[in-house]
């Protein structure tokens, strides 16, 4: 099953990127409620531990169901390839409440018992006062959450977005979906992602708005049903050393543990490179720097996403933690 995203001559000239700080407030909620999305915000979720702990999430949790349907009003696409929380939430809170109801209970029915509950009755039994709460919460969220943090955040973003906008221009929309997430598929003019639902839409002119996010990791999310613009979120690159300082001096508990050389490589990965990348960074012969790769991703320290003709490597969650240990240097 899949979700299909069918471009026409027009939408194929009207992708654009933006970036979104409601919606990285809206994921970084969600990180709160998934532990499967702690891997690389450990140290974010340590800072934000005692934050978090004075906000009552639970009704923005009860409408994010594991699988089904997020509220559409709630996630308005931004307008601009740069736009300010307070311009975003302005729209949530111009949220029609009879549309609001419908987006609401659609919502909650994918959640058994949501709709009965005392939480979701409240909701749809005002959903103007629903709207005005959900904001709140909101504002307060990306107070407490992100604001702190959103200097970080939005360089990270800009800079994937520079990244892929170079991959359209050198290679068209086919090389810029290849290496955006490894559930895209593009053929025939049309985008795919791997879901569990189908789901089949014509851009219609309005083409594609495609978002980085740091918090959606590990997925991909396709979304907005008409009238909302059509809408992609991606994992933005170089997430792995978002929440770490700037590269140091390698361990010499790591390089006794892993060897000088592979202990190196580790460190060096703040960003996904290729082994030709890493063998000139390091000095090393390609031939070395792959042995030692292959040997990093066996003991399960990286990961290796194919784009195209090159293969490039990332940290997971372990190895940031060892690489991150620069103590008794």
């Amino acid at each position: 099953m899949s979700v299909h995203y069918r471009f026409g001559p027009a939408d194929l000239m009207r992708c654009r990127f933006s970036i979104s700080p409601r919606w990285e407030t809206e994921e970084a909620v969600r990180v709160l409620l998934r532990p499967g999305r702690h891997g690389y915000h450990v140290p974010w979720l340590r800072q934000v531990r005692a934050a978090a702990a004075g906000l009552d999430l639970r009704p923005l949790w009860l409408l994010m169901p594991r699988s089904g349907h997020h509220p559409d009003f709630l996630s308005p696409p931004p307008t601009g390839p740069s736009v300010t929380f307070g311009e975003e939430l302005a729209r949530v809170r111009a949220a029609d409440p009879a549309e609001a109801r419908e987006e609401l209970r659609r919502s909650l029915a994918c959640t058994p018992g949501a709709c009965e509950s005392a939480a979701g009755r409240r909701m749809l039994e005002d959903p103007a006062r629903a709207v005005r709460e959900l904001a709140d919460l909101y504002e307060r969220a990306w107070q407490a959450l992100v604001e702190p943090h959103w200097p970080r955040l939005r360089a990270l973003l800009e800079a994937d977005i520079l990244f892929h906008s170079r991959r359209l221009a050198a290679g068209g929309l086919e090389e810029l979906f290849e290496g955006l997430h490894p559930d895209l598929r593009w053929a025939g003019n049309t985008l795919s992602i791997d879901r569990r639902t189908d789901h089949d839409r014509s851009l219609d002119g309005q083409g594609l708005l495609l978002m980085p996010s740091a918090f959606v990791w590990p997925e991909v999310v396709g979304g907005q049903d008409p009238p909302w613009q059509p809408t992609l979120v991606y994992p933005a690159r170089g997430i792995g050393a978002l929440w770490t300082s700037a590269p140091g001096p390698t361990p010499t508990a790591l390089a006794g543990l892993l060897g000088r050389a592979r202990a190196d490589i580790l460190c060096s990965l703040t960003e996904p490179a290729s082994t030709t990348v890493l063998a000139h960074r390091l000095g090393l012969a390609p031939s070395t720097v792959s042995a030692h790769l292959t040997a990093l991703r066996a003991a399960g320290l990286l990961l290796s996403t194919r784009h195209g003709h090159q293969v490039r490597y990332e940290r997971t969650p372990l190895a940031i933690a060892l690489a991150a240990g620069r103590s008794g240097t």
